[in-house]
């Protein structure tokens, strides 16, 4: 409720503000621009200076860039960067079952999001209890910039910092105000539809200033089923492989351990109710109580579900955000500042309806009674005492699963700084406070309450009012306490009584807060020959707190919804850092310029103890026009809150187990399949899928029964990096207005903190033969799928990556035909690899999916009088991919990845981007742009992380249409 009466405030405020804003503006003079020099502090060092340039590799994103890409969240135009590897959680990923599923997060480097550390004007925003920092929080309209440090920072800014730094600046003062409207939508279908509307206003004189700011965000569902491609799991090439379990009854008979029985020999059968339709779900079942209305079940498609028409392939959100800004200068050359921001996310994600079966929780097994009405096998058909419980699976294709998760962030900040001279060298000193806290709530519907499932599959009766009633004819349950269920009847049977008395409602809690305190002190030492020495040192004390809380009944297991224990947790850190600017030449002959920056930073932690790291930098001139710089730093990453006190939950991981003999390493490799048959397969396995068939492709499926993951680990000690860089910036004075940067990069990151997934886990064990992997292993003793497995937290090895970037810009000459400049921002990734041990071997990801070798992106602006455009190109290398079969959709059938042997290799992408823009004489500018000019169609791979398709859902599906309109006033 209070997130649609703040939604639909913010844009009933917003459309009042257009006729304002249209009204005032022909009042408006322009502001007189200032030219006077400041020193100003640079993200990646705390030393105020008035010379911008760095021995660190900083990009800068202004505002009307930002509006240029067309997009409206900061995290959508931040995982464009050529740096920025693929999300850790995709737009398509509606299967994942965290907070964090909604939010958008930056994966700089492709070393995790949980390693890059996220500043707004400078402080920690706030992140969730497993370490991420949601970027969609932040409204791109209250933006002045964004810095993206490409560098290790851990000296100057503590933990997190070992990939980089995001720095958002948001807007620090307005005279007068500006709104902006934008909408969106894909072409096509008009689906995807994005909407935008900021409304900001400033107020101010010499003495105070004040500005506030409002905006509401929306994106759209994308749905699979829209297009062709996405209407199924692996694309129109094979429409019927990856079908689920169907919504018709199927039924075995129970064996001694509680599991299917269908070995005839042995007394059992698999059989599945008649029905018309096909895998759309769409048609009637035949009489669930006939024996004769059943045939054996073979796996045909007709009796499996599409499960991908249910799901969302890009899930929606909104994001609703107030702001306000105040600055006050004081007597005594001080001033006070404060920011206070509060945003509220909205997002939903949909999937498929529950695909139960008897043993879904396997604490709390649910059969088919044999004193049940609806049981075709029960006492009620074959005779007093000739029943039988029944096994069944059914998937619930009437209510599907959806989960809404509101999250509220809150910032509030308070500085008090000010400047002084000693022996007439500047100095700047600031105290301030700082405080983010995001908290949530998730509401999920569609999954079943097992208890209540269980009264209604439980015995019944037909009353002398022709009604179906639980129950015994001598002892009878009350209609009103119980529902029947004629599971095995299908969708046509199901009534709406007997849904709302087995379905349940999930809820969750979560929640986290930074609150720091801290000093700072800098200015110039003394001056040497070269210039000043610049100093800069502080302290810090911070207290992280967090909390994820399952409702009690999701906690109990007796919920098809993924059981789990709460999460709560805290710690404090102390800190104290310097830093030193050492100019040591300046105008001499080969040496333009040399100087050498130090930093070191200590950090006392409550939970795991300390730690120190340091940095030295250089940036040497030989001559004007060339600038040769390099880094080396030590960072580290401390666990996070749900690293080390995370209670674990179950999840339904999807996985290719290595044993299967069809797709498997088993199938390649015999040392593999001799680890297999030892732990239970045979030689003839096959990994089954949810329907109980065979999979169909080197995709593998989800888990036939719920996997243990998650779970905090008390042990865990921080990760420590080390990174390098060298590099130069030329920009030769024969040709005004150009730039060009290289700066090589290497970090190598140890006692990795990872979370490990189900098929990593499969993978050491039967691949790389870890026998601590597989002793979290357990397989079905008469079927040998695995039936248990265990993975959560640990320090893990080793990662490194190691590159190029490469920046070029320049801004031609003016002309009659207008003001022309281009740039070009391009990563290369020579080496991204990973390894469990010291003793392991190393996994290459480079030039693998997700994991592109090169990156590129080039613009290109024009402006004349009021006019302007922007033509952008987005460049993706190729990718190995996964292979379909080893025959098929597989044209590299012998390479060595880190899945095992075999690719199918997937050529370039390039993306082609434009924006037209125009000035109004009442201080207006009209956007209008196409994302995807030449309608680039999407394609199939298997290693994407979208859960409904097997198409990349964080790259454009369609060519996009949007419009913006600012007004100043």
């Amino acid at each position: 409720m209070i997130e649609t009466i703040l939604s639909r405030s913010i844009r009933v405020i917003c459309l009042s503000g257009l006729a304002v804003g249209m009204q005032s503006a022909f009042a408006q003079d322009a502001a007189p621009a200032s030219a006077s020099m400041q020193r100003v502090e640079v993200t990646g060092s705390r030393i105020r200076q008035v010379d911008l340039e760095t021995a660190q590799p900083v990009q800068v994103m202004t505002q009307q860039q930002i509006q240029a890409t067309g997009l409206v969240t900061v995290g959508d135009i931040l995982n464009n960067l050529s740096s920025a590897g693929s999300p850790d959680f995709s737009k398509g990923g509606s299967l994942t079952s965290n907070r964090e599923n909604g939010g958008q997060y930056i994966n700089l480097r492709n070393l995790g999001s949980n390693r890059l550390l996220v500043l707004v004007n400078g402080k920690r925003w706030t992140q969730t209890v497993d370490g991420f920092t949601d970027m969609s929080t932040v409204p791109a309209s209250m933006i002045e910039r964004i810095e993206v440090l490409k560098d290790g920072a851990s000296s100057i800014y503590g933990s997190d910092a070992i990939a980089g730094v995001v720095n958002i600046i948001l807007k620090k003062s307005m005279e007068g105000g500006q709104l902006s409207l934008y909408t969106g939508a894909n072409q096509h279908h008009g689906d995807g539809k994005n909407k935008d509307f900021s409304l900001s206003y400033g107020a101010g004189n010499d003495k105070a200033s004040l500005m506030f700011g409002l905006s509401h965000t929306e994106q759209g569902v994308v749905w699979p089923s829209s297009r062709e491609i996405t209407s199924t799991s692996y694309g129109p090439a094979h429409p019927t492989a990856g079908l689920g379990g169907g919504p018709w009854g199927r039924i075995t008979a129970v064996d001694a351990f509680g599991g299917s029985l269908t070995d005839p020999a042995k007394g059992g059968f698999n059989k599945t109710l008649n029905h018309t339709g096909t895998y759309d779900g769409v048609g009637t079942g035949a009489n669930s109580r006939d024996p004769n209305s059943y045939h054996n079940y073979v796996g045909a498609s007709a009796d499996k579900y599409n499960s991908t028409q249910d799901m969302m392939f890009v899930m929606p959100n909104k994001l609703d955000t107030l702001f306000v800004k105040g600055e006050v200068n004081l007597p005594l050359d001080m001033k006070f500042s404060s920011t206070a921001m509060y945003s509220q996310r909205k997002s939903t994600a949909q999937i498929a309806g529950y695909p139960l079966q008897s043993t879904t929780q396997s604490t709390f097994p649910v059969y088919i009674d044999q004193d049940s009405y609806f049981n075709p096998y029960g006492n009620q058909v074959a005779g007093a005492g000739n029943g039988q419980d029944l096994f069944f699976a059914r998937r619930t294709i009437e209510v599907p699963r959806v989960t809404e998760n509101e999250n509220r962030t809150l910032h509030v900040d308070g500085t008090l700084e000010g400047n002084f001279n000693v022996r007439d060298m500047a100095w700047n000193w600031s105290a301030g406070w700082n405080h983010s806290k995001v908290t949530g709530s998730t509401l999920g519907t569609g999954n079943l309450n097992l208890p209540n499932l269980k009264r209604a599959l439980g015995p019944s009766f037909l009353n002398a009012s022709g009604v179906v009633q639980c129950g015994t004819p001598g002892a009878p349950i009350g209609l009103t306490e119980c529902t029947p269920f004629d599971i095995l009847g299908g969708p046509s049977a199901s009534t709406p009584e007997a849904l709302a008395y087995v379905m349940s409602t999930g809820q969750a809690t979560y929640g986290s807060s930074v609150t720091s305190f801290t000093a700072d002190i800098g200015g110039e030492v003394f001056k040497l020959p070269a210039g000043a020495i610049g100093f800069a040192a502080g302290v810090e004390r911070r207290e992280v707190k967090g909390y994820d809380r399952p409702g009690q009944f999701e906690q109990s297991g007796y919920s098809t919804d993924l059981a789990g224990n709460p999460t709560v947790g805290r710690y404090t850190v102390k800190e104290a850092y310097a830093e030193l600017n050492v100019p040591v030449l300046k105008g001499q002959p080969f040496a333009e310029l040399l100087s050498f920056n130090l930093a070191s930073r200590y950090s006392d932690y409550s939970n795991f103890g300390n730690t120190t790291n340091s940095k030295i930098s250089f940036m040497y001139k030989p001559v004007k026009d060339l600038l040769t710089r390099g880094t080396w730093a030590e960072g580290f990453r401390a666990p996070a809150l749900g690293d080390t006190f995370g209670g674990g939950q179950q999840s339904f991981d999807t996985f290719l187990d290595p044993c299967d003999t069809r797709f498997g390493e088993a199938a390649r490799d015999p040392a593999v399949q001799a680890r297999c048959v030892a732990m239970g397969t045979n030689a003839t396995y096959r990994q089954l899928d949810q329907s109980g068939t065979p999979i169909s492709s080197t995709g593998g499926t989800q888990g036939l029964t719920a996997f243990n993951s998650g779970a905090g680990n008390t042990f865990l000690q921080p990760e420590t990096a080390v990174t390098k860089t060298l590099g130069f910036v030329y920009s030769p004075s024969f040709l005004p207005g150009f730039s060009g940067s290289l700066d090589w990069y290497n970090i190598k990151v140890k006692n990795r903190i990872t979370g490990i997934s189900a098929e990593y886990v499969a993978n050491e064990c039967y691949i790389n033969g870890s026998a601590d992997f597989c002793s979290v292993i357990k397989r079905d003793p008469a079927t040998g799928q695995v039936n248990a497995l265990s993975h959560g937290n640990a320090n893990l090895g080793e990662m490194e990556t190691e590159g190029f970037d490469i920046a070029l810009s320049y801004r031609l000459p003016r002309t009659q035909y207008g003001q022309f400049s281009v740039r070009n921002e391009t990563s290369y990734v020579d080496t991204f690899r990973t390894r469990t041990g010291a003793d392991s071997q190393w996994n290459n990801y480079a030039g693998e999916y997700l994991y592109n070798r090169v990156k590129s992106n080039t613009t290109l602006d024009w402006n004349l009088g009021n006019w302007s455009a922007t033509w952008g190109m987005r460049y993706y290398s190729p990718v190995k991919d996964q292979c379909w079969d080893v025959d098929v959709e597989c044209n590299l059938p012998n390479a060595q990845t880190t899945w095992g042997t075999g690719a199918n290799k997937l050529g370039s992408l390039v993306y082609h981007d434009l924006s037209v823009g125009y000035k109004t004489s009442w201080n207006g500018r009209i956007l209008v742009g196409v994302n995807n000019v030449f309608g680039k169609e999407p394609r199939i791979t298997y290693n994407t992380q979208a859960s409904a398709a097997s198409v990349d859902a964080d790259q454009p599906i369609d060519r996009f249409f949007y419009v913006r309109y600012n007004q100043s006033f």
